[in-house]
C-alpha cells in the first residue's frame, strides 16, 4: 500500500488547487466584507461535512460518493460543451448517457473492486462493507451502463467521448482503487476544471489573448496552491492522533477533499450551468 498512498497523495495534490478559486468565479468583483462572508460560509459548510463524515463514516461516505459522481459527470460534460462551442461541432453529445457514465465509473467501480478491501482497511476499516454486499451488482451495473454509453457515443459520432469513457472504464477496472480514483481526480477532472477556469479569470484571459495557453493555465493553478498547503496541514494535524501516521494522514486528506466537494459542487453549479446551456 505504501507506493499506492504516495502516488495517490501526489495525484490528489495535483487536483486540490482547482477548487480553490471558486470565490473568484462566483464573486469576481465582490467587496471585502461580502467576500469574507462567502469564504466563511464556504469553510463552515466544509467543516460540517468533515464532522459528518468522521462521525457517520458510512452514511457520510455514501452521500459524498453520490455527490462526487454527479459533480464529476456534469463537470466533464461542461468541459466538452465548452470545446464544442469553440470548435463548431454539430453532433450533439448525449448527456443522459455520458454524464452518469463519466461520473459513476471513476467513483463506484474502484470502490467495489476486490482490491478495494485492503485499501479501505488501510484508510478506514469502517468503510469496507459500505456497499452492504451489493458490490457485484454495482460493478456489473456500472460497467454495463458505461459499455452501452460507449456504444451510444460511437453511434452518435462522438468518437472522442467514446474513447474517453473507454479509458475511464479501463482505469477503473484495472488500476488499484486508490490509484484509479486519485489519478482521475487529479489528472482528469481537475485538469479539465482548471482549463475551464482560464475562460473566467482575467489574468488567464489576458494570456489567452496573447496566445499563451501555458501561462493562462498556470494563472489558474498558482492562486490555488495555498489551499493545497492548507489541506495537507489540516490533514496532518488531524492525523497526529493516529497510530499509523501515513494511513491516518491519507484518510484525513481524503476526508478533507470529500468535504470540500460539498461547497465546491454548489458553487461550480453556476459555472456548469452556463457551460451546458
Amino acid at each position: 500500500m505504501g507506493w499506492q498512498v504516495v502516488v495517490a497523495v501526489i495525484a490528489l495534490a495535483i487536483g486540490i488547487p482547482h477548487g480553490a478559486l471558486d470565490h473568484l468565479v462566483t464573486l469576481p468583483k465582490a467587496q471585502p466584507i461580502k467576500m469574507a462572508i462567502f469564504i466563511a460560509s464556504y469553510v463552515a459548510v466544509a467543516l460540517i461535512a468533515v464532522i459528518a463524515i468522521l462521525k457517520f463514516n458510512v452514511i457520510g461516505f455514501i452521500l459524498v460518493l453520490f455527490m462526487s459522481a454527479v459533480h464529476f459527470g456534469i463537470g466533464d460534460a461542461a468541459f466538452i460543451s465548452e470545446i464544442d462551442r469553440r470548435s463548431n461541432i454539430t453532433t450533439k453529445l448525449n448527456r443522459w448517457f455520458y454524464i452518469p457514465a463519466a461520473g459513476f465509473t471513476p467513483v463506484f467501480i474502484p470502490l467495489v473492486n476486490s482490491a478495494s478491501t485492503r485499501a479501505l482497511e488501510s484508510v478506514n476499516p469502517a468503510l469496507i462493507d459500505w456497499h452492504q454486499g451489493w458490490d457485484l451488482e454495482i460493478i456489473n451495473g456500472v460497467t454495463a451502463f458505461t459499455t452501452v454509453s460507449i456504444l451510444v457515443m460511437i453511434i452518435g459520432k462522438r468518437i472522442r467521448e467514446g474513447i474517453d469513457l473507454a479509458l475511464l472504464l479501463v482505469l477503473a477496472l484495472v488500476a488499484p482503487p486508490l490509484i484509479a480514483f486519485a489519478i482521475y481526480f487529479g489528472c482528469w477532472h481537475a485538469m479539465r476544471h482548471t482549463a475551464r477556469l482560464t475562460l473566467s479569470l482575467p489574468k488567464s484571459i489576458e494570456h489567452l489573448n496573447q496566445s499563451s495557453g501555458r501561462k493562462a493555465f498556470m494563472s489558474a493553478v498558482i492562486p490555488g496552491l495555498p489551499a493545497l498547503v492548507g489541506t495537507f496541514v489540516v490533514a496532518a494535524v488531524m492525523a497526529l492522533s493516529g497510530q499509523d501516521f501515513s494511513d491516518e494522514f491519507f484518510w484525513m486528506a481524503l476526508v478533507v477533499v470529500w468535504a470540500l466537494t460539498v461547497p465546491h459542487m454548489v458553487v461550480t453549479a453556476k459555472l456548469d450551468r452556463a457551460a451546458l446551456t
